[in-house]
């Protein structure tokens, strides 16, 4: 998932930053970073993970923890 693809994500679903850390269980910088793609202080690259990425799926398409009822 790029840094774009992340905040097309967030924007598709109507989160701000905030919302969308809360959503993910992670902090609002994180979501900074990752829509940033890069540190502030050195600038390297900064990567999405893959847990991060499916959790994005997995709330679009509004499932829930394993097991979920459908």
């Amino acid at each position: 998932m790029s840094p774009d693809d992340f905040k097309a994500w967030r924007e598709a679903m109507g989160m701000s930053q905030t919302a969308a850390a809360k959503a993910l269980g992670i902090s609002k910088g994180s979501i900074e970073l990752y829509e940033a793609g890069k540190r502030r202080d050195d600038g390297r690259p900064v990567i999405i993970p893959l847990t991060v990425a499916l959790a994005c799926s997995a709330l679009y398409h509004r499932l829930g923890p394993w097991p979920y009822a459908l």
